[in-house]
Protein backbone atom coordinates (compact mmCIF):
# COMPACT_ATOMS: atom_id res chain seq x y z
CA UNK A 1 0.00 0.00 0.00
CA UNK A 2 1.18 3.69 -0.39
CA UNK A 3 0.36 7.14 1.44
CA UNK A 4 -0.50 9.66 -1.01
CA UNK A 5 -1.06 13.47 0.44
CA UNK A 6 -2.24 15.36 -2.04
CA UNK A 7 -2.25 19.54 -1.23
CA UNK A 8 -4.59 21.48 -3.65
CA UNK A 9 -7.17 23.98 -4.01
CA UNK A 10 -10.05 23.17 -1.71
CA UNK A 11 -12.41 22.96 -5.08
CA UNK A 12 -10.87 20.49 -6.46
CA UNK A 13 -11.69 18.26 -3.40
CA UNK A 14 -15.19 16.78 -5.33
CA UNK A 15 -12.35 15.48 -7.86
CA UNK A 16 -10.01 13.84 -5.76
CA UNK A 17 -12.84 11.91 -4.20
CA UNK A 18 -13.89 10.76 -7.34
CA UNK A 19 -10.37 9.25 -8.32
CA UNK A 20 -10.02 7.52 -5.00
CA UNK A 21 -13.44 6.03 -5.39
CA UNK A 22 -12.68 4.95 -9.05
CA UNK A 23 -8.97 3.19 -7.92
CA UNK A 24 -10.95 1.51 -4.24
CA UNK A 25 -9.02 3.72 -2.17
CA UNK A 26 -9.00 1.99 1.18
CA UNK A 27 -8.83 5.43 3.01
CA UNK A 28 -9.54 8.65 2.34
CA UNK A 29 -9.96 11.65 4.21
CA UNK A 30 -9.83 15.78 3.87
CA UNK A 31 -7.84 17.68 5.84
CA UNK A 32 -8.49 21.47 6.64
CA UNK A 33 -8.66 24.31 4.34
CA UNK A 34 -5.53 26.86 4.91
CA UNK A 35 -5.96 30.56 4.62
CA UNK A 36 -4.39 30.18 1.10
CA UNK A 37 -7.47 27.84 0.11
CA UNK A 38 -5.47 24.74 -0.63
CA UNK A 39 -6.63 21.42 1.52
CA UNK A 40 -5.30 18.65 2.31
CA UNK A 41 -6.24 15.18 1.13
CA UNK A 42 -5.23 11.77 1.86
CA UNK A 43 -5.27 8.57 -0.06
CA UNK A 44 -4.30 5.49 1.23
CA UNK A 45 -4.36 3.26 -2.04
CA UNK A 46 -3.46 -0.64 -3.34
CA UNK A 47 0.58 -0.88 -4.78
CA UNK A 48 -1.10 -2.02 -7.97
CA UNK A 49 -3.64 1.41 -7.79
CA UNK A 50 -0.34 3.47 -7.84
CA UNK A 51 0.13 4.74 -11.34
CA UNK A 52 -3.70 5.03 -11.82
CA UNK A 53 -3.87 7.22 -9.15
CA UNK A 54 -0.91 9.22 -9.81
CA UNK A 55 -1.79 9.69 -13.81
CA UNK A 56 -5.73 10.87 -12.42
CA UNK A 57 -4.46 13.16 -10.06
CA UNK A 58 -1.84 14.58 -12.34
CA UNK A 59 -4.01 15.23 -14.90
CA UNK A 60 -6.65 17.08 -12.45
CA UNK A 61 -3.85 19.00 -10.78
CA UNK A 62 -1.61 19.94 -13.64
CA UNK A 63 -3.13 23.31 -14.18
CA UNK A 64 -2.98 24.01 -10.28
CA UNK A 65 1.22 25.67 -10.19
CA UNK A 66 1.03 25.18 -6.40
CA UNK A 67 -0.51 21.56 -6.00
CA UNK A 68 1.64 18.97 -4.42
CA UNK A 69 1.33 14.93 -4.72
CA UNK A 70 3.31 13.34 -2.02
CA UNK A 71 3.82 9.13 -1.97
CA UNK A 72 5.11 7.36 1.21
CA UNK A 73 5.44 3.53 1.83
CA UNK A 74 3.55 2.11 4.12
CA UNK A 75 5.53 -0.44 5.79
CA UNK A 76 3.18 -2.00 8.68
CA UNK A 77 -1.28 -1.47 8.22
CA UNK A 78 -3.24 -3.22 11.36
CA UNK A 79 -5.11 -5.06 11.09
CA UNK A 80 -3.60 -7.24 8.44
CA UNK A 81 -4.66 -7.39 4.96
CA UNK A 82 -6.08 -10.54 3.96
CA UNK A 83 -4.34 -13.36 1.97
CA UNK A 84 -6.21 -12.72 -1.59
CA UNK A 85 -5.41 -8.55 -1.26
CA UNK A 86 -1.79 -9.17 0.08
CA UNK A 87 -0.76 -11.40 -3.07
CA UNK A 88 -2.17 -8.49 -5.38
CA UNK A 89 0.35 -6.39 -3.26
CA UNK A 90 3.40 -8.64 -3.92
CA UNK A 91 2.81 -8.57 -7.45
CA UNK A 92 2.22 -5.01 -8.27
CA UNK A 93 3.99 -3.01 -10.41
CA UNK A 94 6.70 -0.11 -9.24
CA UNK A 95 5.24 3.43 -9.90
CA UNK A 96 6.63 5.05 -13.18
CA UNK A 97 8.12 7.94 -11.40
CA UNK A 98 9.48 6.10 -8.58
CA UNK A 99 10.90 3.53 -11.14
CA UNK A 100 12.19 6.67 -12.97
CA UNK A 101 13.50 8.38 -9.83
CA UNK A 102 15.65 5.53 -8.81
CA UNK A 103 16.72 4.42 -12.42
CA UNK A 104 17.88 7.93 -14.07
CA UNK A 105 20.14 8.51 -11.20
CA UNK A 106 22.49 5.68 -13.14
CA UNK A 107 22.69 7.81 -16.50
CA UNK A 108 24.83 10.65 -15.01
CA UNK A 109 28.51 10.20 -16.05
CA UNK A 110 29.77 12.46 -12.34
CA UNK A 111 32.83 11.97 -10.30
CA UNK A 112 31.28 9.16 -8.55
CA UNK A 113 30.39 7.31 -11.77
CA UNK A 114 34.02 7.22 -12.94
CA UNK A 115 35.83 6.64 -9.13
CA UNK A 116 33.58 3.38 -9.34
CA UNK A 117 34.87 2.80 -13.02
CA UNK A 118 38.46 3.25 -12.10
CA UNK A 119 38.41 1.33 -9.14
CA UNK A 120 36.11 -1.89 -10.06
CA UNK A 121 37.91 -1.67 -13.59
CA UNK A 122 41.19 -2.39 -10.96
CA UNK A 123 39.61 -5.07 -9.07
CA UNK A 124 38.63 -6.68 -11.71
CA UNK A 125 41.61 -6.56 -14.21
CA UNK A 126 44.15 -7.84 -11.05
CA UNK A 127 41.32 -10.40 -10.14
CA UNK A 128 41.56 -12.13 -13.81
CA UNK A 129 45.36 -11.62 -14.01
CA UNK A 130 45.80 -13.36 -10.66
CA UNK A 131 42.98 -15.91 -11.52
CA UNK A 132 41.42 -15.15 -8.30
CA UNK A 133 37.55 -15.60 -8.68
CA UNK A 134 36.54 -14.12 -5.74
CA UNK A 135 38.27 -11.07 -6.75
CA UNK A 136 36.31 -10.91 -9.94
CA UNK A 137 32.84 -11.38 -8.38
CA UNK A 138 34.00 -8.43 -5.80
CA UNK A 139 34.35 -5.96 -9.37
CA UNK A 140 30.95 -7.56 -10.49
CA UNK A 141 29.49 -6.16 -7.21
CA UNK A 142 30.77 -2.57 -8.31
CA UNK A 143 28.53 -3.02 -11.22
CA UNK A 144 28.68 0.28 -12.56
CA UNK A 145 28.07 -0.31 -16.36
CA UNK A 146 24.40 -2.39 -15.48
CA UNK A 147 22.73 1.19 -14.13
CA UNK A 148 22.94 3.30 -17.74
CA UNK A 149 22.16 -0.34 -19.74
CA UNK A 150 18.82 -0.27 -17.69
CA UNK A 151 18.28 3.62 -17.84
CA UNK A 152 18.81 3.29 -21.91
CA UNK A 153 15.92 0.99 -21.92
CA UNK A 154 13.67 3.01 -19.46
CA UNK A 155 14.22 6.04 -21.12
CA UNK A 156 12.56 4.30 -24.38
CA UNK A 157 10.04 2.67 -22.86
CA UNK A 158 9.14 6.41 -21.62
CA UNK A 159 9.93 8.17 -24.90
CA UNK A 160 12.38 10.05 -23.00
CA UNK A 161 14.96 10.67 -25.37
CA UNK A 162 16.83 13.11 -23.08
CA UNK A 163 17.31 9.92 -20.70
CA UNK A 164 17.85 7.45 -23.20
CA UNK A 165 21.20 9.49 -25.20
CA UNK A 166 22.51 10.68 -21.38
CA UNK A 167 22.51 7.05 -20.31
CA UNK A 168 24.07 5.95 -23.81
CA UNK A 169 26.88 8.56 -23.60
CA UNK A 170 27.60 7.34 -20.15
CA UNK A 171 27.93 3.48 -21.26
CA UNK A 172 29.76 4.89 -24.27
CA UNK A 173 32.07 6.51 -22.23
CA UNK A 174 32.44 3.91 -18.98
CA UNK A 175 33.12 1.35 -21.21
CA UNK A 176 35.84 3.07 -23.43
CA UNK A 177 36.97 3.97 -19.40
CA UNK A 178 37.50 0.41 -18.62
CA UNK A 179 38.95 -0.02 -22.17
CA UNK A 180 41.89 2.15 -21.42
CA UNK A 181 42.54 1.64 -17.63
CA UNK A 182 42.49 -2.86 -18.53
CA UNK A 183 44.75 -1.99 -21.73
CA UNK A 184 47.56 -0.13 -19.64
CA UNK A 185 47.49 -3.32 -17.16
CA UNK A 186 48.03 -5.13 -19.95
CA UNK A 187 50.83 -2.88 -21.54
CA UNK A 188 52.70 -2.57 -18.25
CA UNK A 189 51.93 -5.78 -16.43
CA UNK A 190 53.70 -8.70 -18.16
CA UNK A 191 51.56 -12.04 -17.23
CA UNK A 192 50.41 -15.50 -18.86
CA UNK A 193 47.34 -14.27 -20.59
CA UNK A 194 46.31 -18.26 -20.92
CA UNK A 195 44.55 -18.59 -17.22
CA UNK A 196 41.12 -19.84 -17.07
CA UNK A 197 39.26 -16.31 -15.74
CA UNK A 198 40.92 -14.53 -18.74
CA UNK A 199 39.91 -17.03 -20.86
CA UNK A 200 36.40 -17.54 -19.52
CA UNK A 201 35.77 -13.49 -20.66
CA UNK A 202 36.83 -14.59 -24.76
CA UNK A 203 34.17 -17.40 -25.01
CA UNK A 204 31.00 -16.38 -26.33
CA UNK A 205 28.49 -18.97 -27.15
CA UNK A 206 24.79 -19.29 -27.41
CA UNK A 207 24.84 -20.32 -23.80
CA UNK A 208 26.23 -16.62 -23.29
CA UNK A 209 23.52 -15.13 -25.06
CA UNK A 210 20.80 -17.04 -23.10
CA UNK A 211 22.66 -15.75 -19.20
CA UNK A 212 22.19 -12.52 -20.42
CA UNK A 213 18.65 -12.27 -21.68
CA UNK A 214 17.48 -14.20 -18.54
CA UNK A 215 19.60 -12.03 -16.43
CA UNK A 216 18.79 -8.40 -18.14
CA UNK A 217 15.18 -9.63 -17.56
CA UNK A 218 15.80 -10.45 -13.88
CA UNK A 219 17.50 -7.16 -13.71
CA UNK A 220 14.29 -5.27 -15.06
CA UNK A 221 11.63 -7.55 -13.31
CA UNK A 222 13.63 -6.99 -9.63
CA UNK A 223 13.13 -3.45 -10.06
CA UNK A 224 9.58 -2.64 -11.39
CA UNK A 225 8.74 -5.18 -8.88
CA UNK A 226 10.67 -3.14 -6.40
CA UNK A 227 12.60 -6.03 -5.26
CA UNK A 228 15.98 -4.60 -5.45
CA UNK A 229 18.09 -7.33 -3.44
CA UNK A 230 18.15 -9.07 -6.39
CA UNK A 231 19.85 -6.98 -8.19
CA UNK A 232 23.37 -8.46 -6.48
CA UNK A 233 22.64 -11.60 -8.05
CA UNK A 234 22.14 -10.00 -11.50
CA UNK A 235 24.96 -7.97 -11.35
CA UNK A 236 27.30 -11.24 -11.08
CA UNK A 237 25.29 -13.21 -13.40
CA UNK A 238 25.93 -11.10 -16.27
CA UNK A 239 28.43 -8.91 -15.76
CA UNK A 240 29.98 -6.33 -17.96
CA UNK A 241 32.91 -5.49 -16.27
CA UNK A 242 35.29 -8.31 -16.99
CA UNK A 243 34.77 -8.82 -20.77
CA UNK A 244 35.63 -4.97 -21.01
CA UNK A 245 38.29 -5.36 -18.79
CA UNK A 246 39.29 -8.26 -20.54
CA UNK A 247 39.46 -6.64 -24.14
CA UNK A 248 41.72 -4.18 -22.99
CA UNK A 249 44.13 -6.48 -21.18
CA UNK A 250 44.18 -8.17 -24.67
CA UNK A 251 44.59 -4.90 -26.06
CA UNK A 252 47.21 -4.36 -24.60
CA UNK A 253 49.21 -7.57 -24.74
CA UNK A 254 48.51 -6.85 -28.53
CA UNK A 255 46.34 -10.56 -29.00
CA UNK A 256 44.32 -9.41 -31.77
CA UNK A 257 42.17 -12.95 -31.64
CA UNK A 258 41.45 -12.67 -27.89
CA UNK A 259 40.23 -8.92 -28.26
CA UNK A 260 37.75 -9.73 -30.42
CA UNK A 261 36.47 -12.87 -28.62
CA UNK A 262 35.99 -10.66 -25.09
CA UNK A 263 34.51 -7.80 -27.56
CA UNK A 264 32.06 -10.57 -28.67
CA UNK A 265 31.17 -11.32 -25.37
CA UNK A 266 30.86 -7.51 -24.28
CA UNK A 267 28.39 -6.00 -27.08
CA UNK A 268 26.55 -9.53 -26.37
CA UNK A 269 26.09 -8.39 -23.03
CA UNK A 270 24.96 -5.22 -23.72
CA UNK A 271 22.65 -6.12 -26.87
CA UNK A 272 20.78 -8.51 -24.40
CA UNK A 273 20.64 -6.73 -21.56
CA UNK A 274 19.21 -4.01 -23.49
CA UNK A 275 16.79 -5.60 -24.97
CA UNK A 276 15.40 -7.82 -22.26
CA UNK A 277 14.73 -4.86 -20.18
CA UNK A 278 12.67 -3.14 -22.49
CA UNK A 279 11.02 -6.44 -22.98
CA UNK A 280 10.01 -6.86 -19.41
CA UNK A 281 8.71 -2.77 -19.60
CA UNK A 282 6.61 -3.29 -22.21
CA UNK A 283 5.22 -6.79 -20.35
CA UNK A 284 5.26 -4.66 -17.25
CA UNK A 285 3.09 -1.41 -18.83
CA UNK A 286 5.83 0.96 -17.86
CA UNK A 287 4.37 3.93 -20.07
CA UNK A 288 4.37 7.52 -20.64
CA UNK A 289 1.36 9.46 -18.79
CA UNK A 290 -0.28 11.09 -21.63
CA UNK A 291 -1.90 9.62 -24.63
CA UNK A 292 1.00 11.48 -27.25
CA UNK A 293 3.77 10.53 -25.02
CA UNK A 294 2.66 6.71 -25.38
CA UNK A 295 1.95 6.83 -28.69
CA UNK A 296 6.01 8.39 -29.60
CA UNK A 297 6.70 5.95 -27.01
CA UNK A 298 5.60 2.89 -28.80
CA UNK A 299 6.86 3.91 -32.12
CA UNK A 300 10.50 4.60 -30.27
CA UNK A 301 9.90 1.44 -28.86
CA UNK A 302 9.12 -0.65 -32.12
CA UNK A 303 12.60 0.88 -33.97
CA UNK A 304 14.50 -0.25 -30.35
CA UNK A 305 13.55 -3.57 -30.17
CA UNK A 306 13.69 -4.25 -34.03
CA UNK A 307 17.74 -2.47 -34.06
CA UNK A 308 18.42 -4.69 -31.26
CA UNK A 309 16.95 -7.67 -32.42
CA UNK A 310 18.77 -7.51 -36.06
CA UNK A 311 21.82 -6.96 -33.58
CA UNK A 312 21.64 -10.17 -32.02
CA UNK A 313 20.73 -11.93 -35.28
CA UNK A 314 23.89 -10.40 -36.65
CA UNK A 315 25.88 -12.05 -33.52
CA UNK A 316 24.15 -15.06 -33.74
CA UNK A 317 25.79 -15.60 -37.01
CA UNK A 318 28.72 -14.86 -35.88
CA UNK A 319 28.90 -16.99 -33.39
CA UNK A 320 27.45 -20.09 -35.51
CA UNK A 321 30.70 -19.11 -38.02
CA UNK A 322 33.13 -19.01 -35.40
CA UNK A 323 31.96 -22.66 -34.13
CA UNK A 324 31.43 -23.90 -37.56
CA UNK A 325 35.05 -23.04 -38.27
CA UNK A 326 36.82 -24.32 -34.89
CA UNK A 327 35.20 -27.74 -35.80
Amino acid sequence: MKYIEVVANTGSSATVLAIAEKVKAQDFRLGIVGEDGMQQMRLIVADDKLQITLDALQNVLGAQPTARILILPIETSLPKLAEEERSQEDSATAAREALYEEIAKSARFDFNFVVLIILSTIVATIGLIENNIAVVIGAMVIAPLLGPNLALSLGIALADISLAWKSARTLFAGILLVIALSAGFGIIWPSNITNYLLMSQTEAGFESIALALASGAAAALSLTTGLSSVLVGVMVAVALLPPAATLGFMLGHNNPDLFISAGLLLIINVVCINLATIIVFFIKKIRPRTWLEKKKARYVMLIYILGWLVTLTILIFIIYTRHSLVT
